[in-house]
């Protein structure tokens, strides 16, 4: 029997603990449950290190909507406000599952607590989508499904943009989110019927957009746009000056030239833009530039 490897990341552990319990009594899951986004990324990198790759990703949309007012607050404290009044909800079929402690057939306790003795860890706040897109780029191979309270056509969108295989509503049946699991490992994508004319109207203004800026980016110089990738690293005008070799000055004249023809007054909307456009940062690892006007 070829088993499915998922990884739950939700910062409610009640949620997150009784959706894996309920998970692994399939009899082809193996599950483990991780309380935040760098919690889910060491244990992915763990698992792939150790030729165990997890092939699912169950992410709360909402991750990190606990601990972000509050970095430093306790398991305890986030336990708490998770099985409080209005907390966010669950899959039909799991909340039922009383006290249950994070399952998983191989190694039940050393991935759902993070090696803190089944002590969430809070850490910095990141969002679900966030850290779908970051698992994309560090871990290709697995495939990510984001759980959410309510529909949301843009939010969705996003997370499709960002390598989501699938958008699920959190109060959706066991049976269903054990389907999308399997059928995005079949490279199905799943969104629900109701949500799609939104996320496809979605898809298509975020479409136009970026040709939009993939047009503005192309008018400017070979050297405007390596000025403007070097914005997007986030340097400054003397740091783009010395890592270009040229003067402040000129460094000035270009960054007012890239703003003048992206058609936006300021470095933040310049950097956007360039985003949309697919604009990624400088290297600055490499360090290697032409000297010189040569690109000018």
């Amino acid at each position: 029997m070829v088993r499915i490897r998922v990884l739950v990341v939700d910062d409610h552990r009640i949620f997150a603990e009784s959706l894996a319990a309920a998970l692994a009594a399939e009899p082809d899951v193996d599950v483990a449950a991780a309380g935040s986004g760098p919690a889910a990324m060491r244990c992915l990198e763990r698992a792939a290190a150790e030729g165990r790759r997890f092939d699912v990703l169950l992410v709360d949309a909402d991750l990190g909507a606990l601990t972000a007012p509050g970095a430093g607050a306790s398991a305890g404290q986030a336990a708490a406000r998770t099985a409080a009044p209005g907390a966010r909800g669950s899959v039909q079929g799991v909340q039922s599952v009383p006290g249950a402690r994070t399952a998983s057939a191989s190694h039940p306790a050393s991935e759902a607590d993070n090696g803190t003795g089944g002590a969430k860890a809070v850490e910095g706040a990141v969002d679900g989508i966030s850290l779908v897109a970051g698992v994309r780029s560090g871990q290709g191979g697995v495939r990510a499904v984001v759980l959410a309270e309510k529909d949301d056509p843009r939010r969705a969108a996003l997370a499709l943009q960002a390598g989501a295989s699938g958008w699920v509503a959190k109060d959706c049946s066991l049976q269903r989110l054990l389907a999308v699991i399997r059928g995005v490992l079949r490279d199905e994508t799943y969104v629900a019927p109701a949500l799609l004319t939104g996320v496809l109207r979605e898809l298509t203004a975020a479409r136009k957009h970026r040709t939009e800026s993939e047009r503005l980016v192309e008018s400017l110089t070979p050297r405007e746009r390596e000025v403007l990738r070097c914005m997007v690293a986030g340097l400054g005008r003397k740091a783009v000056a010395e890592r270009l070799f040229l003067s402040p000055h000129t460094v000035r004249t270009h960054m007012q030239n890239v703003l003048g023809k992206l058609g936006v007054h300021s470095t933040l909307a310049a950097v956007a833009l360039a985003r949309r456009a697919g604009v990624g940062p400088a290297d600055l690892a490499g360090d290697v530039v032409e000297r010189g006007g040569q690109l000018a």
